[in-house]
């Protein structure tokens, strides 16, 4: 497989950015928004590490992108809190496998999954990239700060 030219360019668009959920628009037009957009976060790693709130869930996994506009998700270790109902937690930790490109269109990130299963669309979160997600974790309380550090050396 052929590495270096191609990663490296998608790379330098998603790599040290973060995002949060605008909506969700399925293949048969219907629209899911978030109830608060920062509960579902994904941030990129310049390293190819991923870190995402998914509502009540924090979780950690790689990411790659074999070409221009692909994407791939590794699996996600994800905490397993029970979200409330109405929550988009289960249909996101459903479809992260099935990511398979994305688009940077007028600063917003849509990530459309395979066979034309829908499009999820993020807008970027804050002015400064990669500190963004760790000031949010910070201001989450101390269970979650205790463990975020932890996740990072594994």
């Amino acid at each position: 497989m052929r590495t270096p030219d191609p990663p490296q360019n998608a790379a330098a668009g998603l790599g040290g950015t973060s995002w949060q959920l605008v909506r969700f628009q399925g293949s048969d037009d219907k629209l899911l928004t978030p109830d608060d957009p920062a509960k579902y976060t994904i941030a990129f790693g310049t390293d190819g590490s991923v870190s995402a709130r998914i509502d009540c869930n924090r979780g950690r996994g790689t990411w790659k992108s074999s070409g221009p506009n692909q994407l791939q998700f590794g699996p996600l270790a994800l905490t397993r809190a029970m979200c409330p109902p109405g929550s988009l937690h289960d249909r996101m930790v459903k479809d992260w496998e099935f990511v398979r490109s994305y688009i940077l269109k007028d600063g917003y990130l849509f990530l459309a999954l395979m066979a034309d299963g829908g499009i999820y669309e993020f807008e970027p979160i804050g002015g400064s990239k990669a500190a963004a997600p760790d000031s949010r974790v910070a201001s989450m309380g101390p269970s979650v700060c205790a463990l975020e550090p932890a996740a990072t050396q594994s």
